[in-house]
């Protein structure tokens, strides 16, 4: 029986700076998967109990630092929340339970009415900034709430967090160091009943999901130096052309190796095959199926896992069932295409019980919480703001254009010195 389990959509993508423009208006290819793979999970069509939306570069720099993302995050909210009521199998009716920005990194989680949309407590948002100085270009949104039993228990915790971390396939000691940090620095009060006052990290949780443009890359491919152009799209087409193929890409794939082998980084989190599907990163603009081979391609969006009920003794098995971890090749405004995962969760423990069920974790991780989280981030949100303005500012004196914009102002500044060098010369002279 699935019917008791709740069903978690995830969706993540990064839209490449696009504003408004980042989305097709029509999100049946990104939001109705579910559709397709509910019919395997009951004997009815079934819609998902909760539905997790993350964007990375929401919308142009400037405007994020400036915190000018209300218009955009708005826009979404609505065409998100009324694609999915349109294609739920149903018509099932969602509530947005929650939503979080920090310049251009977004989550938004909807519950359905007639079960956990209604049921839900507790609503927390978090934000961390871990770019230079703790800016907000890079880092996570986190979103928690309660769910608690039928019979009156304090039921389960469930947290998601979308996140967006350094690039480029050198920086990989950078990414870990961001999501490390993140796990320090974003933080939540106390759990409930807890006797503890002290604010918890993202592993406090019944359920944790982690995902968005995560930014991990495929070292050394297997491709021969000085090959023609025709030649390297030849060579990566064999490369990624089927399941198989794209297996033997996993050895080489940044997170797997740091998270399965040397385990520095995501502990506990599983994952579903992602090899299932071509590496989503990065294309051309306008373009399905073609490679900017400006850069080598690799999986850098990604979705993890883990539950209560997950033992830190099997790493590799999850009481989570992966119904669908797949690519959406037809989005092509970014040089990303987006991702989403079904996931079916295990039966909700239906104990009168005080506190939720909480992760268990591997022996070599210990969660520690960043005291100075607080100064560190509002520091960055004010450098944000004071760069993201002078900026925007500049901008409208470069018509669109900050270089410009900063030409126009050193010009005027010039003019402005001459006529007053003019003005003090003719006082000297007149004197």
């Amino acid at each position: 029986m699935t019917e008791d389990r709740v069903l978690v959509q995830i969706a993540s993508y990064n839209t490449n700076l696009q504003a408004e423009r980042g989305l097709p208006q029509d999100l049946v290819d990104w939001m109705a998967p579910t559709l397709r793979v509910s019919q395997f999970l009951s004997r009815d069509p079934r819609a998902p109990d909760i539905v997790a939306v993350g964007f990375q570069e929401l919308l142009p720099l400037h405007m994020g630092l400036s915190g000018l993302s209300k218009k955009v995050i708005e826009s979404r909210d609505a065409l998100i929340l009324s694609q999915i009521e349109e294609h739920a199998p149903n018509k099932e009716k969602y509530t947005l339970i929650a939503k979080v920005v920090n310049v251009g990194v977004a989550l938004l989680v909807y519950g359905r009415d007639d079960g956990v949309g209604k049921r839900v407590q507790d609503v927390q948002t978090q934000w961390t900034g871990c770019g230079p100085a703790y800016m907000g270009n890079k880092g996570a949104v986190g979103v928690r709430f309660r769910i608690p039993t039928l019979n009156g228990g304090v039921g389960e915790v469930y947290t998601f967090v979308c996140a967006h971390l350094t690039a480029h396939t050198h920086k990989l000691a950078e990414r870990i160091n961001d999501y490390h940090y993140i796990v320090s620095s974003l933080l939540f009060p106390p759990l409930p009943s807890s006797p503890s006052t002290e604010p918890t990290t993202m592993y406090s949780t019944s359920h944790l999901f982690f995902f968005g443009d995560l930014n991990f890359r495929l070292a050394s491919l297997p491709i021969e130096a000085n090959l023609s152009k025709a030649q390297l799209e030849q060579t990566l087409n064999v490369l990624l052309r089927d399941d198989d193929s794209r297996r033997e890409l996993v050895k080489l794939d940044q997170l797997v190796n740091e998270r399965d082998i040397k385990k520095s980084i995501f502990a506990g989190f599983r994952e579903g095959e992602f090899w299932r599907f071509k590496c989503t990163y990065k294309y051309k603009l306008g373009e399905v199926d073609k490679y900017d081979l400006k850069r080598a391609p690799a999986w850098t969006d990604r979705i993890m896992y883990t539950t209560y009920a997950d033992s830190p003794d099997t790493p590799q098995v999850s009481a989570i069932t992966n119904a669908l971890y797949t690519s959406i090749p037809s989005y092509t405004t970014s040089d990303h295409k987006p991702v989403v995962s079904v996931l079916l969760l295990p039966p909700s423990p239906q104990i009168s019980s005080l506190l939720p069920p909480l992760l268990r974790l591997p022996s070599y991780c210990t969660p520690r919480i960043d005291r100075h989280a607080t100064l560190k981030k509002y520091t960055g949100r004010s450098l944000d703001r004071l760069i993201g303005y002078t900026w925007w500012l500049l901008s409208i004196l470069g018509a669109g254009s900050a270089v410009v914009g900063f030409g126009n102002f050193i010009l005027g500044f010039g003019v402005w010195s001459w006529f007053k060098w003019k003005d003090v010369v003719d006082s000297a002279n007149s004197v």
